[in-house]
């Protein structure tokens, strides 16, 4: 009994750990987004046309490998045929362009702390959409995290942002396309693999910015730092941690491994102080901590809650 007692608790932190791998590269993948908007000047449309195209098509190939070349079952019906289109261009394609838009005119850690809301963005959704009362946890929450936002935003001088208002418009938004990007899908998640489905979003979301900008029209002229740029956002920020991420839910549970996702935020902080010099400030600091544990607080009551019901059921 000791024995499956200490397996299972080696297997949840092997979980956690290859999670904690996958959302630190998703850390490591937003610095590199700054460093390609501002330092290489990239422009939007190129960057998202072959960063979407290059992505969908690697994922599907891995995809169609894993799965025995049954990667076309996810268009079974018109509903889930429409499901998977809007996916990828509401929720990815959308999430994609103002997320680098937010970084882009403005900072990569303030951009991920804005976009780390999109929890809240869904229960604010469902409060609105299908009529559900918040709980008290709830308002409990959203107060800290606008108080989070506001610290780390103005850095305590309250006259002024630290980033432009455009910056944090496109960032809000990113934060209610990050929440489209969890919720469009999941009426079909359970029928098809989220690879495949991640692979069919991101390759939709790849031809709709590629008839707006095909990639081989007005390219840039490719440097070191943008082919090595879009090379690892490629890797860093959508394949590889996708399939760790996947991995780690082998040893333990998504609930689990879900926790997790606050290593994104602190890592692009880290980094973004040591390779942009945005420096240090403890309101700064102090504000991104609120922000982190309000949504700490949010996935964990509401996961409580799930299972609660799901056990008196």
């Amino acid at each position: 009994m000791n024995n499956e007692k200490g397996v299972l608790e080696t297997n949840v932190l092997k979980g956690i750990f290859w999670a904690f791998i996958a959302s630190a590269l998703w850390g490591v993948s937003g610095t590199v987004l700054q460093f390609v908007s501002q330092q290489e000047k990239l422009e939007a449309n190129w960057f998202l046309s072959t960063r979407t195209m290059i992505a969908g098509i690697i994922l599907l190939v891995i995809s169609a490998i894993v799965y025995k070349g049954h990667i076309f079952n996810v268009f079974g019906s018109w509903k889930s045929f429409l499901c998977i289109v809007a996916y990828g261009v509401f929720g990815i394609g959308a999430n994609l362009y103002t997320f680098f838009m937010s970084v882009q005119t403005g900072n990569a850690d303030a951009s991920t702390i804005l976009q780390y809301l999109s929890p809240l963005f869904i229960l604010l959704g469902s409060m609105i959409f299908q009529k559900r009362k918040p709980l008290p946890i709830d308002v409990i929450v959203f107060v800290i995290a606008i108080s989070g936002i506001i610290l780390s935003l103005t850095q305590g001088d309250f006259s002024k942002l630290s980033i432009s208002m455009e910056s944090l418009i496109w960032g809000i938004l990113s934060g209610v396309t990050a929440a489209l990007y969890v919720v469009l899908p999941r009426p079909i998640v359970k029928t098809s693999s989220p690879m495949v489905i991640l692979g069919w979003g991101t390759l939709i979301a790849g031809i709709i910015f590629n008839i707006r900008q095909p990639l081989w029209v007005d390219a840039p002229h490719l440097t070191t730092g943008i082919v090595l740029g879009v090379g690892a956002i490629i890797l860093l920020g959508t394949i590889l941690p996708f399939i760790i991420l996947l991995h780690s839910l082998n040893f333990a549970p998504s609930e689990v491994v879900s926790l997790v996702d606050a290593t994104q935020p602190v890592v692009t902080f880290i980094l973004s102080i040591i390779f942009f010099n945005t420096g240090i400030n403890l309101i700064k600091i102090i504000g991104a901590l609120l922000v982190i544990l309000a949504i700490f607080v949010l996935q964990n009551s509401h996961r409580k809650l799930t299972i609660d019901k799901h056990s008196e059921e």
